[in-house]
Formats: structure tokens, C-alpha cells, sequence
């Protein structure tokens, strides 16, 4: 029987986790939960100058975020610093790996003479002499790739690498196949930027005399423009994109669909059916590409089918985080104004952040956008405004849909398409061009708070239609 399946996800905290590791950590989630095993979460933090405690924090947020829990960790690398001088001294008591005063450069100039052949020292006794491992001088390294089929590399082209340094302390390929081989990891999912890296592991667990763990190479993400992708194709962090009011959960299916095919053209699936229906084996090879706008498209759709509840906490978190006063104003509201408010919205915005410029009439002053203001504040609108404020007075019932046949007839009645006709009303009770539904917002603002703010257009517009503040030529 085969022994339960145990992946890892080891970052580096030496920023904040980017949109290709939270692929990574996902895609080592999947395979956990979709085989019943176990994900480790370990931090590879050896770079003492770079890992802080506030990047590992920076992590675990993005990871909790995205609702990928780990089984076990997070582990440091650093503080297994004594379990890998051990096994660093089991080698060089068995010969696998010596000290070596070869600089850099002396590897460089070796290979200069010597490109067919990669660098072989000479084991020494001297202080300050590196350790390296000790590479077979004949035959093949051979990396079996879950995406790529096997991946052969010649023992004699490579250099013996070094695997720590004269004080002891060892090196990053030496650390991670030690840990990988404790820690039980069966399958090792990352980027295939670490595909270099993989026959120096290898032949470590090979020299410690321990099984080595199967692999899969993600391919790396690359920007619409179809090079790398980095900061300058958008938001390059999982914080980022969370500001910026994507869902977990549409993250998630984007993230998945990135490289890995479902056998099928659907493109949205539950978390469950993702659990379900991942396999590593259905990963190209080709980079994928990150695409913000479909990604936009997606949280749309997420967007629109969220249960009330959970779309008004997204809202809040989003607002508590950012705006403190916006967040203040919405939280001081009655649970019916709120729930009303974003079920006005559901249908319009995209992402979290759209929400709150939609709805925030409601809850606070119209806000005063002149560039709006004097585009559909002609004078001429005066008069059909003032036709539909007496319509929004006396209308019974107050509904959306009484306002809105009642409203209709109006503008009708004026000789006006629904544009001319209803901006007024949604200028005088919102401040701007762009709202929810014209009759919705009217009903979720209420009559009479509806009625002060086309009173105070109206009065606007005839302040201005006056002589006195008219054009003086």
C-alpha cells in the first residue's frame, strides 16, 4: 500500500507571497486535500538578512486569506540549523562531501578550460575551506517530472556544488533536501525556476542514502504581454489583489485554471469541485498567462452570486481596512439599510472595492461631482425634474417597480429617452453620473431623504438659471 501523499509549500519571506507562489500553495492544497494527505507549511528563512518576522507574517495573512490551511508548521529552516549540520557531518565522514579552498573564480576559470567537465576540487584539511558535494563523475541525474516526463542531466557537466560554508552553516540545496527527506515530503510542486536546483537535491538524498520525493516543475506566469509577470502587469501580490476587492474564492478558481486543464471548457468551479477534479498530471508546459481583466470578469461572476451576508462582510472588512470613516458610517446603519444597500449593488459591481462609491449615497452626503453636475444639469432639466419630484411624492405604493412605470410615463410624456430623462434623478440624489438602479436607489434612499436632495438640485438649478449668478457675458 502506497504511503498517504505529503507536499509542502516552503516560501521564502523575503517580501510579501507573489501572485506565482499563491499558485504554487494552491495547486500543493489541492493535491493534499484532493488525496487525503498532509501539507507542510515550511519557511525557508535562511537568508537571515532578508526573512523577517514581518514577511512571514505578511505569508500566513495571504495564506489565511486565501483559505489554504496547512496540516503542519509553519516549520523555520533556520532553526533546523542543528539537524543539517548533522546530517552535513554524516557526509563528510562518508566521503560524499569535502572541504575545498576553491573560490568563485577558480571555478570559473576551470570551467573556462574545461567546458566539457564540470568542477572537481581537492579535499583539504585547511581552515576556512567550504564544503562541497562530491558529484558522480559518470552517468545521469535523472529528475522525474510529473509535467515533463523525465529530465536527464550529465553527472560530468555538473560542478560539485557547495553545500555549506566554512562555519558550518549549509547552503539552501543542501537544507531543503534534508528537510524535505524528514519531514516525509513525497511530492515537491514549484516553480521551474527551482529545476536547476533539482539534481543538486537529489544528489544529496542520494549521498544520505534517502528516497527521493516525485516533482512537478509549475511553469512560470507570464503577463498578457507574454513576458514574466511582475509588477508592471498589475498587482503583484495576493495583499494586493485583496485590496484591490477580489474574492478568495474567485482567486482561487483563477489561480487554478492557470496552467491545469479540467478536461472540459468550464471555468467556474467550487472549491470542492476543484479538490475533486485536480490532478498535477493535467498541468502544461507552457507559461501561462495572468490576465487581470479575466480575472476581473471571474470575481464578477463570484461577485453576483454571493450569499447577502458574506457580500456585506466582504464590504466591511474591505471599508475597516482602508476607510475607517466610510467603514464607521456603514456599520452605524440599521442591518436592514445595509443588507438593502449591497442587494441594490449585487448586479453592478465587480469587485469589493466598486461597492462602496456605488452605495455610499445612502449612508453619507451626494457627494459633488461638478463634471457630472454640468453635463446633465442643463437648464431644461429643471422642468422634467421638477415633474418627476411630484411623482416621487405622491407614488403608492413606494416601490421600485411603481416608481419606475410612474417615472417612465413622465419622461414619456416630455418627449425624452430614459437617459435625458432619469439622469436628473440620479445626479440630485447621488452627487454623480453612476449609481445602482435608478428606481432601487430611489427606494433604498427613501422618500423623504429623496425628496431633500431633489429639492436642493432644484434649487440649485434656479440659482443658476437666475440673473443675478446667470452668464455676465
Amino acid at each position: 500500500m502506497s504511503s498517504p501523499v505529503r507536499v509542502r509549500f516552503a516560501p521564502s519571506p523575503t517580501g510579501a507571497l507573489h501572485i506565482g507562489g499563491a499558485r504554487t500553495a494552491l495547486y500543493n492544497w489541492l493535491v493534499a486535500r484532493g488525496t487525503g494527505g498532509a501539507l507542510v507549511l515550511r519557511i525557508e528563512d535562511t537568508d537571515r538578512e532578508r526573512s523577517t518576522d514581518a514577511n512571514v507574517a505578511q505569508i500566513l495573512d495571504a495564506l489565511e486569506w486565501l483559505e489554504l490551511d496547512w496540516d503542519e508548521g509553519p516549520i523555520s529552516q533556520y532553526e533546523r540549523a542543528d539537524r543539517h549540520r548533522e546530517r552535513l557531518e554524516e557526509l563528510l565522514a562518508s566521503g560524499a562531501a569535502y572541504r575545498d579552498t576553491a573560490t568563485g573564480a577558480d571555478v570559473q576559470a576551470f570551467r573556462k578550460e574545461n567546458p566539457d567537465r564540470g568542477y572537481r576540487g581537492e579535499p583539504t584539511d585547511e581552515a576556512g575551506a567550504a564544503i562541497r558535494l562530491r558529484v558522480p563523475d559518470e552517468g545521469e541525474t535523472v529528475v522525474p517530472d510529473a509535467i515533463r516526463g523525465e529530465i536527464r542531466f550529465q553527472n560530468r557537466l555538473q560542478d560539485d556544488p557547495v553545500i555549506a560554508r566554512a562555519d558550518g552553516s549549509v547552503l539552501y540545496n543542501f537544507a531543503v533536501a534534508v528537510d524535505d527527506s524528514d519531514m516525509g515530503i513525497t511530492d515537491v510542486i514549484r516553480g521551474d525556476d527551482h529545476l536547476s536546483n533539482t539534481p543538486k537535491q537529489l544528489i544529496v538524498l542520494q549521498a544520505l542514502g534517502e528516497p527521493a520525493p516525485r516533482y512537478a516543475h509549475l511553469p512560470l506566469l507570464h503577463g498578457p504581454d507574454g513576458k514574466k509577470l511582475s509588477k508592471r502587469h498589475g498587482a503583484a501580490s495576493v495583499q494586493e489583489l485583496r485590496e484591490e476587492g477580489f474574492l478568495p474564492e474567485a482567486l482561487r478558481n483563477y489561480l487554478a485554471l492557470l496552467g491545469w486543464g479540467s478536461g472540459d471548457d468550464e471555468t467556474i468551479m467550487s472549491t470542492p469541485e476543484l479538490v475533486e477534479r485536480f490532478s498535477i498530471e493535467r498541468v502544461g508546459r507552457a507559461a501561462a498567462i495572468f490576465d487581470p481583466q479575466k480575472l476581473r470578469w471571474l470575481n464578477g461572476r463570484y461577485m453576483r452570486e454571493l450569499p447577502l451576508d458574506r457580500y456585506e462582510e466582504q464590504l466591511a472588512a474591505h471599508l475597516a481596512r482602508n476607510d475607517p470613516e466610510a467603514a464607521e458610517a456603514f456599520a452605524a446603519a440599521t442591518p436592514e439599510a445595509r443588507a438593502e444597500a449591497c442587494g441594490i449593488v449585487q448586479e453592478k459591481a465587480q469587485t469589493v472595492v466598486e461597492i462602496w462609491p456605488l452605495i455610499a449615497f445612502l449612508f453619507t452626503d451626494p457627494v459633488d461631482d461638478d463634471k457630472a453636475w454640468r453635463k446633465v444639469m442643463k437648464p431644461e432639466a429643471a422642468g422634467v425634474l421638477a415633474r418627476e419630484r411630484e411623482t416621487i411624492a405622491s407614488v403608492e405604493p413606494f416601490d421600485a417597480e411603481t416608481l419606475e412605470a410612474e417615472l417612465r410615463a413622465v419622461i414619456e410624456s416630455e418627449g425624452l429617452g430614459a437617459g435625458k430623462g432619469l439622469q436628473p434623478i440620479r445626479v440630485a440624489i447621488t452627487g454623480t453620473s453612476v449609481s445602482p438602479g435608478i428606481f432601487e436607489s430611489l427606494v433604498a434612499l427613501g422618500r423623504e431623504r429623496s425628496l431633500q436632495r431633489i429639492d436642493r438640485a432644484l434649487s440649485r438649478l434656479a440659482d443658476a438659471a437666475s440673473p443675478v449668478s446667470g452668464d455676465q457675458g
